[in-house]
């Protein structure tokens, strides 16, 4: 694939950072379609539009690809979303802000979390270890911000632990159903899920 002539003109870093996107995009895509063991590195560099040498120059592996995949719904939340939790404001408040932008993410990324999800016995160990360290490090996070609205009185629940459980699942299981082509919009169906998963869920204060 050539990129386009103001993108040549791109410092080399930005050049290689948008060409290792572009390569992890369109690998999860295939991954998502063909299943991660059916495609190959020949696969991916005909998707991209680079010959099989090339994409050798952005990842060694097929697997570090995936890993790549992986982290876009582990990394990418934990360095974005999570910071919404330490901004002023209630526990509720902050848990609102949370949902929403998990739901935005995870709506860009949508691809790529079917891929994580069903693939990621597909890593190795260690990588297998970070995307996991990503994970627990995520629902920690909630748990505390749940557990604090307990202590306040805000949330009635009574265990933060299956509590944050249940929040991050309802707010992952979009990903089987969201399409964006329906009535409802992604911000439409986070405001829904804020009454429902922080109001309703959690019992917290309107």
């Amino acid at each position: 694939m050539t990129l386009p002539d103001d993108a040549q003109e791109l410092p080399r870093q930005v050049r290689t950072r948008r060409r290792r996107e572009d390569i992890v995009a369109k690998a999860a895509e295939i991954f998502a379609r063909d299943g991660y063991a059916a495609v190959g590195m020949r696969d991916i560099a005909d998707a991209v539009g680079i010959k099989g040498a090339s994409l050798y120059h952005h990842f060694s592996s097929k697997e570090e690809i995936l890993f790549a995949v992986c982290l876009t719904v582990t990394q990418e939340p934990a360095e974005q979303t999570l910071p919404l939790l330490d901004a002023p404001g209630t526990p509720t408040e902050r848990l609102s802000a949370l949902v929403r932008a998990h739901l935005i993410h995870l709506n860009s990324r949508r691809v790529e979390y079917i891929v994580g999800l069903h693939e990621l016995a597909s890593l190795t160990p260690e990588h297998r270890s970070v995307i996991e360290d990503y994970r627990r490090r995520y629902q920690r996070r909630v748990r505390d911000v749940v557990a604090a609205g307990m202590r306040t009185g805000e949330f009635t629940v009574g265990n933060a632990r299956l509590a944050s459980f249940a929040l991050t699942d309802m707010l992952n299981g979009i990903s089987a159903w969201f399409h964006g082509d329906g009535a409802m919009s992604i911000e439409d169906v986070a405001d829904e899920y804020v009454d429902l998963a922080v109001h309703r869920l959690l019992g917290g204060r309107r």
